[in-house]
């Protein structure tokens, strides 16, 4: 909580949802009150559920959800913000640098991701796994969208999913609108020995590729993987681009910064 609210970025508005914890979270959370916009601490249906609860009480155009494991970095609100006022054809964007924090909060690791296309998504390049060809899943807490494309796509998370309702959710979005990668990190990931996600990993998996059949999602077969690994990944920028204009290949919309009296551009990858 103090990763969101040490960043006094003026137009923010948080909202809290403990699902009715034991732990003392409910008195840390009551500590903030003065802070949110709303919380509550209440027993749900699930995480999904209760992620659903909190955007039904808020009103802001750009949304996102941080789990309580994970940390935003203290310019987060700061780039979201000014590149969403800057470029009004940006719908979501998440970082080319997701990190990975220790249980002190230290990064561990930060494996850079040069951009998305929505060619991918329907391609099975995001999944969490396969023999097929991929790149990388989307770090959820550094992603973030305009309230339109929520409301678009359903304006919920789908809670059948019981883990990867934010893969689903990736999915939808696909079908919408690009994906702009942010080339900071925007959050981490904080792995420790408590919590569930390495256990639930293989949930997540059947999950994700279930949520993938459902949209009409298709994978690479072998000689496309095989084509994607050993040529398409390693194409030098100016190639990639070339053949990006050529309509050979699809659109991987990236934000950069080129420093001052430049600031924020969009480029293709």
């Amino acid at each position: 909580m103090d990763s969101v609210i040490d960043q006094r970025y003026v137009d923010l508005e948080y909202v809290a949802v403990d699902g009715g914890s034991t732990d003392g979270s409910e008195a840390l959370i009551a500590g903030y009150a003065a802070r949110l916009a709303w919380w509550v601490s209440e027993r749900d249906q699930g995480q999904y559920e209760a992620i659903n609860k909190g955007f039904a009480h808020t009103t802001g155009e750009v949304m996102s959800w941080l789990n309580s494991d994970d940390l935003y970095l203290p310019w987060t609100l700061a780039v979201v913000g000014e590149l969403f006022a800057t470029f009004p054809e940006i719908e979501w964007m998440t970082s080319s640098y997701p990190l990975i924090w220790n249980e002190h909060g230290q990064p561990i690791a930060c494996n850079y991701r040069p951009g998305f296309s929505r060619a991918g998504f329907q391609r099975g390049e995001y999944l969490p796994t396969g023999t097929s060809y991929t790149t990388g899943y989307l770090q959820q807490e550094s992603t973030f969208w305009r309230r339109s494309l929520w409301e678009r796509v359903g304006g919920s998370l789908d809670t059948s999913y019981r883990v990867a309702a934010d893969f689903d959710l990736w999915m939808r979005f696909s079908k919408e609108a690009e994906l702009y990668a942010v080339d900071v990190p925007l959050a981490g990931y904080r792995v420790h020995g408590n919590q569930r996600t390495a256990a639930e990993r293989p949930d997540y998996e059947r999950e994700a590729e279930l949520s993938f059949a459902r949209r009409g999602g298709r994978r690479y077969g072998r000689a496309e993987s095989l084509a994607m690994r050993g040529i398409v990944a390693h194409l030098p920028v100016t190639a990639r681009r070339w053949a990006t204009g050529a309509g050979l290949l699809s659109r991987r919309p990236a934000c950069v910064n080129g420093g001052p009296g430049v600031g924020w551009q969009i480029v293709e990858r």
